[in-house]
């Protein structure tokens, strides 16, 4: 908005500097004909005398106005080609030097402004698609080779019965892991694309919780861990899809960080008009700067479970929680757990 209101004001100026040299070439021209005019009758060559008048002064006009183009129109929109002509190429290191304050910019200068944002955003995301590749690649290695290795076991002649069925559940397993790193990969993208849109209805958001809960019951039980939960009764217009999906990655999370013998808490509760769910466990934490980048892509803060997932879970769920238009956050300390809050609208 500041940017527009000094825009208007930059063209008011320069509709008054184009005003002023027609102005003074009338005023010229006024005089020279009354000068003329009081030292001669004829008309012919009073005519003919200011005919000359009018275009010598059109040729200094156009001369002084060429100069300002050159200096105030041409040379920035030359900058401008070059730096759009090189981002065009690939090179989103350009940056145009902008050699006045902000509140003088005229539009070159919020248009050059404005051409460095955009060659910073595109160099990001070149960033991000290059780490995208490289760590997704790196993620389907993993399980592959593991089918790769182990088929070739089970392909063997001679196994006992113990280590086929052994074989059989590594590969297994990471196939399910393949299967839920390209499936995540297919949401983000869509995500990402606005090709997906939240399916709002009005549901029970007690009951989809308690059944994303009840889903992680026997792990919990297998690994004694504590389950703790405490849900008000909450009717929401959401999309219950889409938050099955958050729900399942923050539980899953939490079950997989939180040691033989933890606890996890889960709360639903209602708060000023919106649906509050946390999701509190006793695993082993977190540093802030492990905070800062948890819901990145690929990014596994603990690599010692790095096994257990493929780091796309929470930055998944930040995805969807944002196109819900809702809100997440995570305080964590290390060596006493971390706690998950989702804050919702549509509460009924």
């Amino acid at each position: 908005m500041k940017k527009r209101e000094n825009n208007r004001g930059i063209r008011f100026v320069d509709a008054i500097s184009f005003f002023i040299p027609i102005a003074f070439m009338a005023q010229i021209v006024v005089l020279v004909f009354d000068y003329i005019e009081s030292r001669t009758n004829d008309n012919v060559l009073i005519a003919i005398l200011i005919l000359l008048v009018i275009i010598m002064l059109s040729l200094i006009v156009t001369v002084i106005d060429a100069i300002r183009r050159k200096y105030m129109v041409y040379k920035p929109l030359g900058k401008i080609l070059d730096a759009t002509e090189k981002i065009a190429n690939g090179d989103f290191s350009t940056k145009l030097v902008i050699d006045k304050e902000y509140g003088k910019y005229n539009e070159f200068d919020v248009i050059m402004d404005n051409i460095n944002l955009m060659a910073d955003e595109l160099k990001k995301n070149e960033v991000l698609k290059t780490d995208f590749i490289s760590s997704v690649s790196h993620e389907l290695k993993t399980p592959l080779a593991v089918i790769n290795n182990y088929s070739s076991l089970l392909a063997k002649e001679g196994i006992d019965e113990e280590s086929r069925i052994r074989y059989a559940q590594t590969v297994q397993q990471a196939s399910m892991k393949l299967e839920g790193l390209i499936s995540n990969i297919l949401k983000l993208n869509k995500l990402e694309n606005q090709t997906i849109t939240p399916d709002f209805t009005t549901f029970n958001l007690t009951e989809t919780l308690a059944q994303c809960v009840l889903s992680y019951e026997s792990i919990c039980e297998e690994k004694g861990i504590e389950l703790d939960c405490d849900f008000e009764d909450v009717r929401i217009n959401s999309s219950e899809s889409m938050l099955e999906i958050v729900f399942n990655n923050l539980v899953s999370n939490a079950v997989k960080f939180t040691d033989r013998g933890g606890k996890i808490s889960v709360r639903l509760f209602k708060k000023n008009g919106l649906a509050c769910v946390s999701v509190t466990d006793t695993g082993c934490g977190m540093s802030k700067e492990t905070g800062a980048r948890i819901f990145d892509k690929f990014y596994q803060g603990d690599t010692s479970h790095s096994c257990e997932g493929n780091g796309l879970g929470l930055a998944l769920v930040k995805k969807v929680i944002g196109v819900l238009g809702g809100e997440i956050s995570v305080v964590s300390e290390i060596g006493k757990g971390s706690t998950f809050a989702v804050k919702v609208g549509g509460v009924e």
